[in-house]
């Protein structure tokens, strides 16, 4: 992307499908973030609309009225879930009908039982295999009964363990969450033993969100970069990351190589707006009225621009280009500002 481009198109020319994430894209807690539901009504014309969610906690059917009130009429089938790639994972590694130790609430529930299994909440039912998924109501019994479970190393004959996702946060209407990766931390902190992952940033559920929209130019929108972005790259895909929910500037800075979005949007509003080419020529680069150079171990701002979005674009093409981490730079702090919404 960083290339120099004769014009200037808007994120989503030529895409058939946009899929989004839900927490810190669409909503907060149960709220809407701002100007999303707007946008992504109008993004639908002319192409379809669907969504990629590591949440394990809903189903896709509540997850679809949920989105239905917000004003995005959506169906279940237009929810693509991290259950719903657990459970790809699952049917290839125990029989039909086992038994399924569950930590999770009722998305990931009603996923297992769908694909035929029977789920228990107790070490002492013998499962075949332990998935784990988040719920706001998951607590230490359930957690142990997992860790009991799970005492005998697979490759001693223990049973596989699937994880829906492993975010470290969730994004909530109060603030910033843990989210299920730090339960199943703490299930690992007992056993020693680490999950197998369905949800992103694997590939799996992007392939299912594919296969399921018969996309052909998908574009993704995710608020995290080592699970949205990751998993895109990962998956060929391009993809957007927008300044509304987990990451911040100086996390867009930092980003490794197999985590760079293509577009970096301050909320939704921007899916419509032309991208400005990204220029460079010696060691400056601009975007947009924004340009910054790199000189030696300094980044430095030669013009702020009036938009803060394109010096965040400007700051993350110099520091990418130059193959070099952020920590090889001296930041000017203005980079590192954050005056971008998260709701």
């Amino acid at each position: 992307m960083w290339g120099k481009r004769a014009v200037d198109p808007t994120p989503l020319e030529g895409v058939d499908v946009v899929l989004a994430d839900l927490d810190g894209v669409v909503y907060a807690g149960a709220g809407p973030i701002a100007y999303a539901v707007e946008s992504l009504n109008r993004a639908r014309e002319g192409r379809r609309l669907g969504y990629i969610t590591n949440n394990a906690s809903r189903t896709d059917a509540s997850v679809a009225a949920h989105l239905s009130e917000l004003g995005l009429p959506t169906a279940p089938s237009d929810v693509v879930t991290s259950p719903q790639a657990a459970m790809r994972l699952l049917v290839e590694v125990v029989p039909p009908g086992s038994t399924i130790l569950v930590v999770g609430g009722e998305g990931l529930v009603v996923e297992v039982e769908k694909a035929g299994f029977v789920v228990t909440r107790s070490a002492d039912d013998a499962p075949a295999a332990v998935v784990q998924g988040f719920a706001p109501d998951v607590a230490w019994v359930h957690l142990a009964e997992a860790a009991f479970a799970l005492q005998k190393p697979l490759d001693e004959g223990g049973i596989p363990w699937i994880a829906t996702n492993t975010d470290w946060t969730i994004p909530q209407a109060r603030g910033i969450a843990p989210g299920n990766g730090t339960l199943v931390s703490a299930v690992h902190t007992a056993v020693g033993r680490l999950a197998t992952v369905a949800g992103k940033p694997e590939v799996p559920i992007f392939h299912e969100a594919v296969r399921r929209f018969d996309a052909v130019s998908p574009l993704f929108i995710g608020d995290r970069l080592d699970t949205d972005i990751k998993g895109a790259v990962a998956a060929g895909m391009r993809s957007a990351a927008v300044l509304t929910g987990i990451d911040r500037p100086k996390h867009l800075l930092a980003a490794p190589p197999d985590s760079r979005p293509d577009y970096i949007l301050g909320d939704l509003r921007e899916l419509f707006e032309p991208y400005p080419a990204t220029l460079t020529k010696g060691t400056r680069t601009t975007v947009g009225g924004a340009v910054v150079e790199v000189d030696g171990a300094d980044l430095r701002i030669i013009t702020a621009g009036d938009r803060p979005i394109d010096l965040v674009r400007a700051g993350c093409a110099a520091v990418w280009d130059s193959g070099r981490a952020i920590f090889g730079f001296r930041v000017p702090d203005r980079l590192y500002a954050d005056p971008f919404a998260r709701r």
